[in-house]
């Protein structure tokens, strides 16, 4: 909740919201930290994000509540969650990473 605070402007404009980022991402973070295995409940959340972030502000929305949450991961290993997109299949047209610039994102 304080996340989507944070950025405010975009998700409220946006069809995301970081809570629901959170929720969608949730099932991945043992895999993120590299405590777990890659599962269908993680690829599944991923590829629901991917498919609601239709416009630009939307992946704007997305990229902005990924990276803080992101952040916010004690033990995260940025290649883990840098390749995440592709080992569930889907492609984003922007590094999921803390150091992304997401008013870049188009």
């Amino acid at each position: 909740m304080v996340l989507c605070l944070l950025v405010a402007a975009p998700c409220a404009n946006a069809a995301v919201s970081c809570p629901k980022v959170a929720s969608s991402i949730a099932p991945c973070v043992n895999y993120i930290r590299g405590k777990g295995p890659l599962t269908p409940a993680c690829c599944n959340g991923v590829r629901a994000l991917n498919s609601q972030a239709k416009t630009p502000a939307d992946r704007r929305a997305t990229c902005n509540c990924l990276k803080s949450y992101a952040g916010k991961i004690p033990g995260l290993n940025p290649s883990l969650i840098s390749g995440l997109p592709g080992k569930c299949g889907v492609s984003v047209p922007y590094p999921i990473s803390t150091k992304t610039d997401c008013t870049k994102v188009r």
